[in-house]
């Protein structure tokens, strides 16, 4: 039986990160329908956001040229959204396997809260789904954008984009896809891949979380009427077996995480069950 794949993404239904995992997933057999937003929406997180006109949401088809036959759409909203609606049979039969990315910019550590990439993965898996959330690694601090609070987005530069190594992070997520799918539907499997070609790369780690992710946001000025952000580097000691100390050392690093998990390690003792 084939899978029903949607294949979506934060930063734009034009980006090649995009247009890479969209075309892996192709050649790899599976059934593709691409639904991402019509604009950038970076650090977006999980947001359930839209613009409507008429009091619905906006959908335009946006065919893409490499992928003639696969249906692939433009909508004014979020990641999250996207994905949520694609669930619900917006457009089509609904998928079993969400694929986020591939990102402009990696989504690791604790920073992967207010990744939209991650954000469309989380929703998936919450509406039982199996979510993968997949990015690469083009950071430059100097040249970052601070509208994911500290995930690493690239700004874009299309003379830069071309010679990115999508081919690679889209490899190593369909690579994974076996995986994904013999996982609970509730763990979220988030890969990060240098930019690197393939064949130099060093292999596939499983990386734990760092505590921070690899920039970090800050106040750079405040005044009447204005807040102006800035990124800097974390300047916090990398530790080995991390996502970002994986990245690092030349490796793609993949991470299962949850999102909206119970702390059953809290004490709220006390407190009356009202039934």
């Amino acid at each position: 039986m084939t899978i029903r794949v949607l294949v979506t993404n934060d930063d734009g239904i034009a980006a090649p990160g995009l247009h890479w995992l969209a075309r892996t997933a192709v050649r790899r057999g599976l059934d593709v329908v691409v639904a991402a937003p019509s604009e950038e929406a970076s650090g977006a997180s999980a947001a359930m956001s839209a613009v409507e006109r008429d009091g619905r949401v906006v959908v335009e088809e946006h065919p893409i040229e490499e992928l003639p036959g696969v249906p692939a759409y433009g909508v004014a909203g979020s990641p999250a959204l996207i994905t949520l609606i694609a669930l619900h049979g917006a457009f089509g039969p609904a998928p079993s396997v969400v694929l986020s990315g591939i990102n402009r910019g990696a989504n690791a550590g604790r920073a992967v809260l207010h990744s939209g990439t991650v954000g469309a993965a989380f929703t998936a898996a919450a509406n039982g789904c199996h979510g993968m959330a997949v990015s690469l690694d083009v950071l430059s601090v100097h040249e970052a954008s601070t509208g994911s609070g500290g995930a690493a987005v690239a700004v874009t530069r299309p003379d830069r984009d071309e010679r990115r190594h999508w081919a690679t992070a889209a490899r190593v997520a369909l690579d994974l896809l076996p995986r994904l799918t013999a996982v609970p539907v509730e763990s979220v499997l988030n890969v990060n891949s240098p930019d690197l070609p393939y064949e130099r790369l060093r292999g596939v780690r499983r990386g734990t979380l760092a505590g921070f992710g690899q920039v970090q946001m800050t106040v750079a000025e405040a005044g009447k009427g204005f807040v102006r952000t800035a990124l800097e580097e974390s300047g916090q000691h990398v530790e080995p077996g991390t996502d970002v100390a994986w990245l690092a050392a030349g490796y793609a690093s993949v991470t299962a995480i949850r999102a909206v998990t119970e702390a059953s390690d809290v004490d709220l003792s006390g407190l009356e069950d009202p039934l």
